[in-house]
């Protein structure tokens, strides 16, 4: 009897924590809150995204003037709709939190070798820091593999060194023992044969012909000063004189690498770097009773700009997600207005620099204007406008990550939201730990869930316009845009509101 009644005891406890965990997430359909999503519509988006995704705005890259007015057009919105400007508030509110970036110009130059000339970024690649070199007639040393005694045997200031060595781990300690050396470059070949350079050079000729934009500036940047120089195979065999087979083959006989004398050569390389600035766009929505706690929903306004003389509009990457909390700051701005405003604070940030490695989102993740423990999640919208492969007929999808990695309440609230309002179908295909693209780590939500921040994350998935000058406004489908951003909105509303933050349970 008594075993009966402490197993029944324990039997109603336990039904009774999971019915209030289970309460805790449920979420019922508020009419205030469809009152306000119902103010998201169609045209609105359209209109947006036609100024976003114009011509005129030359394809929003990082640092540029279309990116500048992208900036301008999104800031002029949050002001218009009444939200605070929360930058520097003690000083001069602002919409703007501007910031330093640093822009290396493709490597230029060649190699030359009697009367026959070499091109960077054709023959060869360099890879460094910048560089400012006038012609240099080098002598070049073989040296094998590269083992440290064999540099080590010999005084090779201001020469230069061919290794051949494929295990990049090893080639990282090769130049910061060569750059203590004083060395002037590391050459290599970049591939085995000639066929293998042309598709290897098909993959990487793009990368290496672009600005590269950081966050930190490379002269400062504690890393090798001396640079790498990729050699095709026709270019390392008239060099050394023999084929990288053939020396592949002498390594493994053991000769002495002096014997393998280069030609004499000369070369030039020049790759310059220069400061710009770029701003983030912040617009804040600030709480009642919960106003410390803090809600950021973001996206990012920046783009590619232009390639091969055509401009990348970027209307879905990311003109749609840009559009989209624009659209939600209007509502919650509306709500406000109206004596029914959140009662969490609600930060809106369109980050620049997502496409040149998710600078705006690291730069503010480092510099918050409001301390990051207050923030309770990040929804973040990447790409929210179109239709992917695997969903050619469905007009009621988009793709979740993120929402169970750091905190299974708020996967839990996820979920019941759009119970309650939509039914979309919510694909987690990429949020798989497994799956190749590794979608968790690749857009600006990133940076507050490496900080612990709980995250969700929405996207349509790719489509054949991804990155192409042909992502244009007229396949947006708006009807599925809006339906996304309401369900956003909704989710935002519910987190905004409910009594508890989500718990985070989790680690990455």
């Amino acid at each position: 009897m008594t075993f009966y009644t402490k197993s029944m005891r324990l039997f109603s406890l336990a039904t009774l924590l999971i019915s209030s965990m289970l309460f805790a997430q449920q979420v019922e359909k508020s009419k205030i809150a469809i009152k306000y999503a119902e103010t998201i519509t169609v045209d609105d988006l359209r209109d947006n995204l036609n100024i976003l995704a114009s011509d005129a705005l030359e394809g929003r890259e990082t640092g540029t003037r279309g990116q500048k007015m992208a900036a301008a057009f999104i800031s002029s919105d949050f002001e218009s709709n009444g939200l605070l400007a929360p930058v520097d508030r003690e000083i001069n509110d602002s919409y703007f939190q501007t910031f330093k970036l640093f822009a290396s110009s493709p490597a230029e130059g060649y190699i030359r070798i009697n009367d026959k000339t070499y091109t960077a970024n054709t023959d060869f690649f360099y890879s460094g820091n910048p560089i400012n070199m006038e012609e240099l007639e080098s002598k070049l040393v073989f040296l094998g593999t590269g083992e440290r005694e064999d540099f080590l045997k010999q005084d090779l200031r201001g020469k230069s060194v061919f290794v051949l060595n494929k295990d990049m781990q090893k080639m990282r300690g090769i130049l910061h023992l060569a750059d203590s050396l004083s060395i002037n470059a590391i050459f290599t070949p970049l591939a085995q044969t000639e066929s293998e350079f042309q598709n290897i050079t098909t993959r990487v000729k793009g990368f290496f012909e672009q600005t590269q934009i950081t966050l930190s500036d490379p002269a400062q940047v504690k890393t090798p000063t001396i640079g790498s120089v990729y050699l095709s195979p026709q270019l390392t065999e008239f060099l050394l004189g023999k084929s990288i087979s053939e020396l592949q083959a002498w390594i493994d006989s053991k000769k002495s690498y002096k014997s393998i004398k280069a030609k004499p050569f000369k070369y030039k390389i020049n790759k310059k770097v220069k400061t710009i600035e770029s701003e983030n766009v912040l617009g804040m929505i600030e709480g009642t009773d919960l106003k410390d706690e803090v809600i950021v929903i973001s996206c990012h306004y920046d783009h590619i700009g232009i390639t091969n003389g055509e401009i990348n509009n970027g209307a879905d990457d990311d003109g749609s997600g840009t559009s989209a909390i624009m659209e939600m700051s209007e509502a919650f701005a509306q709500a406000v207005k109206d004596g029914n405003g959140p009662r969490r604070t609600l930060l809106f940030i369109a980050f620049t620099g997502e496409e040149k490695g998710l600078l705006g989102s690291e730069h503010y993740a480092d510099h918050p204007i409001i301390p990051l423990e207050n923030t309770i999640v990040n929804l973040n919208i990447d790409m929210i406008g179109r239709k992917d492969d695997p969903h050619p007929n469905n007009d009621n999808y988009v793709y979740l990550v993120g929402s169970d990695k750091l905190s299974g309440q708020l996967h839990n609230i996820s979920e019941a939201v759009n119970s309650a309002y939509f039914n979309l179908d919510l694909d987690y295909t990429y949020n798989d730990e497994n799956h190749p693209d590794r979608i968790y780590y690749r857009s600006d939500h990133w940076n507050f869930a490496k900080n612990n921040i709980p995250v969700i994350f929405y996207t349509n998935g790719f489509h054949p316009d991804y990155h192409k000058p042909t992502d244009t406004v007229d396949k947006i489908e708006f009807e599925l845009l809006k339906k996304r951003t309401q369900l956003v909105f909704y989710t935002a509303w519910e987190l905004a509101n409910r009594n508890d933050r989500p718990l985070v349970d989790k680690k990455n």
